[in-house]
């Protein structure tokens, strides 16, 4: 029987810095680091909030996401208001970060919910998003999700 009341706990990603990413991590997103440990060659940090694991990360990558590998599709973080989008954006683009659409973007043809798309510092594909305020912003991909294929 399947689990009646079912939540994603926390995530794990694979990095090749683990002080680049932890940097980048904490910066865009305001996690604390809540724990983390190295021996040699590898190491990992907790990142959360308010003592609550969100994400971990592990240095044990030898290159760069593969978005042609299975596995991760793309890490996505809600937030309330249209407004928090924004103002990661604006982070962002401080960070010279690489974005897979110009601005916010609606998740699809008169979708309510929207936000930006982009890479952390190894590619991998993430995305920041408000449920609700992107109906009039137009779709950056026609019928296709705007979190598809970037």
């Amino acid at each position: 029987m399947a689990p009646t009341d079912l939540a994603t706990g926390h995530v794990g990603l694979n990095v090749t810095d683990l002080a680049r990413s932890r940097a980048f991590y904490t910066r865009v997103f305001g996690f604390e680091v809540l724990g983390e440990g190295s021996e040699e060659g590898r190491g990992f940090a907790f990142l959360g909030r308010a003592g609550r694991l969100v994400l971990t990360l592990w240095q044990q990558a030898r290159g760069p996401f593969d978005r042609t590998a299975s596995g991760l599709h793309h890490l996505s973080f809600e937030v309330g208001t249209l407004e928090e989008v924004r103002a990661a954006e604006r982070e962002l683009r401080e960070l010279s970060v690489e974005f897979a659409h110009d601005g916010v973007v609606p998740h699809g043809e008169g979708a309510s919910s929207g936000g930006i798309f982009f890479h952390d510092p190894d590619g991998i594909r993430l995305e920041i998003y408000a449920p609700a305020g992107a109906e009039s912003l137009p779709a950056p991909a026609g019928g296709a999700p705007a979190c598809g294929f970037f």
